[in-house]
């Protein structure tokens, strides 16, 4: 009778419990993830490694004890991402380390969902889980300081025939697909390849991902951009004159100078300056009829602003083109004291609109803009601009699909552990929006991409002597799905999530598929 019993207790296992008890191959499993994860994303990124990691991940977080295998996969999840963007943040001291603690909770809330919910569903209602959670938790995370940063989908760069779903569902499409196929994969593992449903899962889960594939290189072959084009010259400053000592620079951006200061800075400041706008003059001659620089790289006291402002409209008039001047211009006496801003000049001379960057790198202290977005009907179509760090934000660059952006100027100004990694990350803002996106980065990628996500120019400032780059890029954006629907994947995606929820509370499933 003993026999008996234990023999029926067996068959009742589920199949990836009787292969993968605590102390058996599950520890292979999560060895291989953390050498896949430590190039599955950041600096060092092989685009097939964000496939494979979350499927050894999510094998071994199935196979153990939820106290041991979800606190090992949040800390791995921690020590990879540590190693992905090293040098990154930049958060000194203690606080990076709790920013590591805070970050590793999104990082792994979708190994736990699954853990949670995903064995009490069968079938292809289990394999949802893990990615809706996946898709909906970076979706949440988006609205965080640091926005997008960290989202799996950035891992595909260079992959444009998948890369045009986010024409479509945005970023969250492709975490979805990146955590469906997991999902699927460990299905596969668990009930075997005799499993006519796990079989036919498989084939639904890697037939959309063909589909989508296939789909984005119809697109791309079919449908690119075929408008008239322009010149767009974009310029980074060159240090044409000594650097001021730090503390001087350090009163000028704290609103506190003195009257010497002043003088001093203003002698530096005129001389990148006039070699910013002489550039501008030369890269006009040449046939540009947009010109901009790069972010904060013309540094002016607010009360010569005007001044300055009226120089540039002088020369966009000379040469009846348009000149975008990147600013940083410092207010006495308050705090923050720096507006970071790029003007727009016509080629009456006229200014157009200024633009204030809405979202500042967490620490630093400037004047927020309304985060309200420009537009302006050219020849050259309906440009509009960004700064820097605004393009890591999807809802902020939402406005310019609505505005019907054409080209969206974007100038920003990095650091070297973000190079190129910034700029490509700005890349998939062009194919959500259906924009021309061109980025002129100081100490960083300056390029330029299509709405397909297309290169079209590229110059690396650690790379060159003349921090010049011409773009030759079409007038005409189009409008996508995603500009027109926004996030309307992500609340599908937390309502899918939301059934399944209610589902397994109701579910006996789950009785034959215990976990340890």
């Amino acid at each position: 009778m003993r026999i008996l019993l234990v023999d029926e207790r067996l068959q009742q296992e589920a199949p990836q419990e009787r292969r993968d008890r605590p102390g058996s191959t599950s520890w292979l499993w999560l060895a291989v993830a953390a050498v896949l994860l430590l190039f599955s994303n950041g600096a060092t990124t092989l685009s097939l490694a964000a496939w494979l990691a979350p499927v050894f991940l999510l094998r071994f977080v199935r196979g153990q004890s939820l106290k041991l295998g979800l606190p090992l996969a949040y800390l791995l999840q921690v020590g990879a991402f540590a190693l992905q963007f090293r040098g990154m943040v930049l958060i000194p001291g203690i606080g990076y380390y709790l920013f590591l603690v805070f970050w590793g909770l999104p990082l792994v809330l979708p190994y736990i969902v699954d853990r949670l919910i995903a064995h009490k569903l069968r079938g292809l209602a289990a394999s949802l889980v893990f990615p809706t959670a996946w898709a909906v938790t970076e979706y949440v995370a988006s609205y965080e300081p640091y926005g997008s940063w960290g989202s799996a989908a950035y891992s595909q760069y260079g992959n444009l025939a998948l890369l045009q779903i986010l024409s479509v569902t945005g970023l969250w499409g492709i975490t979805f697909l990146l955590g469906w196929f997991a999902a699927v994969c460990n299905w596969l593992w668990e009930d075997g390849l005799e499993s006519e449903h796990a079989r036919k899962g498989a084939c639904i889960c890697f037939g959309t991902i063909a589909c989508v594939m296939l789909l984005g290189g119809v697109r791309l072959a079919f449908f690119p951009p075929s408008s008239p084009t322009v010149r767009v010259a974009s310029i980074s400053a060159r240090q044409v004159a000594p650097l001021p000592s730090a503390e001087l620079i350090s009163r000028i951006w704290q609103g506190n100078a003195t009257s010497a200061d002043k003088k001093d800075f203003r002698l530096w400041a005129a001389a990148i300056d006039n070699d910013l706008l002489a550039r501008a003059e030369q890269e006009m001659q040449a046939g540009a009829r947009i010109v901009f620089w790069a972010e904060i790289n013309a540094e002016v006291l607010k009360e010569d602003e005007a001044g300055f402002v009226a120089r540039g409209g002088d020369l966009a008039a000379k040469h009846h083109a348009y000149l975008g001047m990147a600013l940083a211009v410092h207010n006495e006496g308050v705090t923050p004291s720096v507006e970071n801003k790029l003007i727009l000049i016509k080629p009456d001379g006229h200014v157009a609109w200024e633009y204030n960057k809405v979202r500042p790198v967490p620490g630093d202290l400037q004047i927020l803009g309304d985060g309200k977005l420009r537009v302006l009907s050219t020849p050259y179509g309906r440009i509009s601009s960004i700064v820097c760090f605004d393009g890591d934000f999807p809802r902020l660059l939402a406005q310019a699909g609505a505005l019907k952006t054409d080209v969206l100027l974007d100038p920003s100004n990095d650091w070297r552990a973000i190079d190129p990694w910034h700029t490509q990350m700005a890349s998939f803002r062009a194919i959500e929006q259906g924009v021309i996106l061109i980025r002129q980065t100081s100490r960083g990628l300056s390029a330029a991409f299509d709405y397909q996500g297309h290169r079209s120019a590229a110059m690396d400032h650690f790379q060159t002597a003349d921090y010049a780059m011409v773009s030759q890029v079409p007038t005409r954006g189009v409008r996508t799905v995603y500009s027109l629907l926004g996030d309307w994947f992500a609340w599908a995606c937390l309502t899918a999530l939301a059934v399944l929820t209610v589902l397994s509370l109701h579910s006996r499933s789950g009785i034959n598929r215990r976990r340890p």
